[in-house]
C-alpha cells in the first residue's frame, strides 16, 4: 500500500505548473474572442438594463456557487462519520475542483480524490470507497433528474436544432445516458453488492508479470476497499436520504446558476426550467470534453445551445464569459491560492506516509 501511496502521490506533489492554469483560461477565452470578432455588436451592451437587480442577480449566482461548495463538503464530512474537519473538506472540494478545471473529465478531480483523501489521513481503501460512492451519487442524481425534468418540457425546446452542433445533442446525449445508467448500475453492485468482484479483479489484474510486484500492496489495498463497502453499505436510510439530499442541492445550485445569470441580463420571457433542463444535457458534453475543463469546448457549445434565448449574438457571448467566469474560472484562481500552502504542508516529510 505504501508503494502504491508514494507513486500516486509523487505525481501530485508536484507544485502545478502555471501553463496548466493558463492554457484552460487561453482556450476558452481563444473561443470567446473568436466569437466575438465574428458577431460582435457594441449596440448590444448599450441595450443591457444593467440595475441593482442585476448585480444581486450576480451575487445571486455566487451564493448558489458556494451553496454548491458546501454541499460537496458536507457530503465529504458525512461519507468520513466527520474524520474530516470542514478546512480539510475544504481543501479536498479545491483540490478537485482544480484538478478538474486543469484536466480533461476523464483524468480530473473525481480519480485524484482518493490522493487527497489519504493525504488528509483517511486510508487507502475507505478514500477509494468514498470515491466510487461521490461518483455514485453524483450519476445517481444525472439519471433521476432527467427524466423527472424531460416530463414537463417537449424536446424541441429541450434539443432545438438551430446549429449543427445543438442537431447532435440529442443523440449524443441518449447514448450517453446510457452508457451512464450501465456505468452507475456497475459501481451500485460494486460498492453495495458484490465489493468482492472488484478485489476478484483487481487481484486478478495484478497477478500478471508486469504488475506482479504489487500484488502485496494491492492485496491490503482490496481488504481495506471490501471492508469500507461493506460498512457504507450498511449504513442506514436516513444516511443515504441525507447523502443524496445534499447531491441533490449541489448540483441543483450549481446548474441554477445560469439561471441567475440569465436574469442578471434578461429578466423577462424566459423559460428557467428548460434554462435549467439544458444544463443538465450540456454537463454530459463537458464531462466527455477533451479539453481542460472543457474549456473551448463548453463556451462554444454553450453559446450555441442558448442562442434562442437572447435576441442577439452578442449578448450570450458576453453572458458565456460571465457565466464561465462565476462557475469555472473563479475555481482557477481559489486553487492557485490554495494549492502552493496545502503541497507544503501535506507532502512535507513528516506527512509523508
Amino acid at each position: 500500500m505504501e508503494t502504491i501511496t508514494q507513486t500516486n502521490t509523487k505525481k501530485v506533489s508536484k507544485p502545478f505548473k502555471i501553463y496548466q492554469v493558463l492554457i484552460p483560461i487561453a482556450l476558452g477565452l481563444i473561443v470567446i474572442g473568436w466569437l466575438f470578432l465574428d458577431e460582435f455588436d457594441p449596440a448590444v451592451f448599450f441595450a443591457f438594463d444593467f440595475n441593482y437587480l442585476s448585480v444581486l442577480f450576480i451575487l445571486l449566482a455566487l451564493l448558489l456557487m458556494s451553496m454548491r461548495d458546501f454541499g460537496m463538503m458536507w457530503r465529504f464530512r458525512l461519507l468520513t462519520d466527520k474524520d474530516l474537519t470542514w478546512t480539510q473538506a475544504f481543501h479536498i472540494n479545491v483540490l478537485s475542483e482544480f484538478t478538474s478545471a486543469v484536466t480533461p473529465a476523464a483524468v480530473g478531480g473525481s480519480s485524484l480524490v482518493v490522493i487527497f483523501l489519504i493525504k488528509e489521513g483517511i486510508n487507502a481503501g475507505r478514500s477509494t470507497t468514498i470515491m466510487f460512492v461521490n461518483l455514485f451519487l453524483d450519476e445517481l442524481f444525472f439519471l433521476i433528474v432527467c427524466p423527472i425534468v424531460f416530463l414537463f418540457i417537449p424536446l424541441d425546446q429541450l434539443f432545438n436544432s438551430s446549429s449543427v452542433i445543438v442537431s447532435t445533442f440529442s443523440v449524443v446525449f441518449t447514448g450517453l445516458y446510457f452508457t451512464r445508467l450501465i456505468w452507475t448500475t456497475t459501481m451500485f453492485i460494486g460498492i453495495f453488492r458484490r465489493p468482492s468482484w472488484i478485489k476478484h479483479i483487481l487481484l486478478t489484474l495484478f497477478k500478471l508479470p508486469l504488475l506482479n510486484k504489487l500484488y502485496g500492496q494491492v492485496e491490503l489495498l482490496t481488504n481495506n476497499l471490501v471492508q469500507a463497502s461493506n460498512d457504507i453499505g450498511n449504513r442506514s436510510y436516513a444516511f443515504w436520504f441525507k447523502a443524496f439530499g445534499m447531491t441533490l442541492l449541489t448540483w441543483s445550485a450549481r446548474f441554477l446558476v445560469v439561471n441567475a445569470v440569465f436574469m442578471a441580463f434578461n429578466p423577462v420571457h424566459i423559460n428557467h426550467l428548460v434554462v435549467f433542463a439544458r444544463q443538465l444535457i450540456l454537463w454530459v458534453f463537458m464531462v466527455v470534453s477533451p479539453t481542460p475543463g472543457g474549456s473551448g469546448v463548453t463556451e462554444y457549445a454553450f453559446k450555441e445551445y442558448y442562442s434562442d434565448v437572447f435576441s442577439s449574438s452578442s449578448a450570450i457571448i458576453f453572458v458565456t464569459l460571465v457565466w464561465r467566469m462565476i462557475s469555472y474560472y473563479l475555481y482557477l484562481l481559489i486553487g492557485v491560492m490554495v494549492i502552493p500552502n496545502w503541497i507544503k504542508k501535506s507532502f512535507s516529510k513528516n506527512n509523508v506516509e
